[in-house]
């Protein structure tokens, strides 16, 4: 009995952090998403949320990947119902039912939501290989490239029909645009629209991530907790 009273306070604390640090980030991702411009809200889903990661990532590095995982995985419920960006993306200039059956439906929930999310969890993979600043800055890092590596997979399979209307109307103003469209066309053309687009808002918040990240880790209370 003596050992049951700490395991469960720890358990209780690990659950009360994981659930409030969840919050937190569906908070940060819900505000940026109501500014209705770029780079924070772009017309087929994804926009900067100002480090809205940040907090799965430090629950992955408090607790290890296994925990930060499943926080990730639930972090994706989260925003599989929130979302709006799998809708918005659901018609093309060429139909007006493309990615309408529902298992492909399914499977773009499953890449722009579950996975990219559930893989934050590996955030944490580097605390006790290296100090801690490094190893949350490197894992924050690890943990935005592969959410964005699962956005180029969907976009460029899903969103590929986009991509002319993107570099020939949205950002045709662009010197850039027009040997984009001479050089590549069909499944590369889908795949560089996906790596762009996708780019515009995950490249900054790779880079804003560790940035705040280094931040935190000179609030006294946090630093503790991180550097134990």
């Amino acid at each position: 009995m003596q050992n049951t009273q700490p395991n469960l306070s720890a358990r209780v604390r690990r659950l009360t952090e994981s659930g409030m640090m969840i919050a937190l980030a569906t908070v940060i991702s819900f505000v940026c998403s109501l500014i209705p411009v770029p780079p924070f809200n772009f017309p087929f889903g994804g926009g900067i949320t100002i480090a809205g990661m940040l907090p799965i990532i430090l629950i992955a590095y408090l607790y290890g990947t296994r925990w930060g995982l499943l926080t990730g995985f639930v972090y994706s419920l989260i925003q599989m119902l929130l979302g709006h960006s799998t809708v918005v993306g659901l018609f093309t200039p060429d139909s007006d039912s493309y990615m309408g059956s529902i298992a492909i439906a399914i499977t773009i929930c499953l890449i722009d939501y579950i996975l990219a999310y559930t893989v934050l969890g590996f955030g944490g993979i580097f605390r006790k290989k290296m100090s801690p600043i490094k190893a949350l800055v490197l894992g924050s890092i690890l943990a935005l490239t592969l959410r964005y590596v699962c956005h180029i997979v969907s976009g460029a399979i899903f969103y590929g029909a986009w991509a002319e209307w993107f570099f020939g109307d949205a950002i045709g103003q662009l010197a850039v645009s027009r040997w984009v469209l001479n050089t590549f066309s069909g499944n590369s053309l889908a795949l560089l629209y996906s790596v762009v687009y996708n780019g515009c808002y995950m490249i900054p918040e790779m880079i804003i991530t560790p940035i705040i990240a280094l931040l935190v880790l000179r609030i006294p209370p946090l630093k503790r907790r991180m550097m134990a």
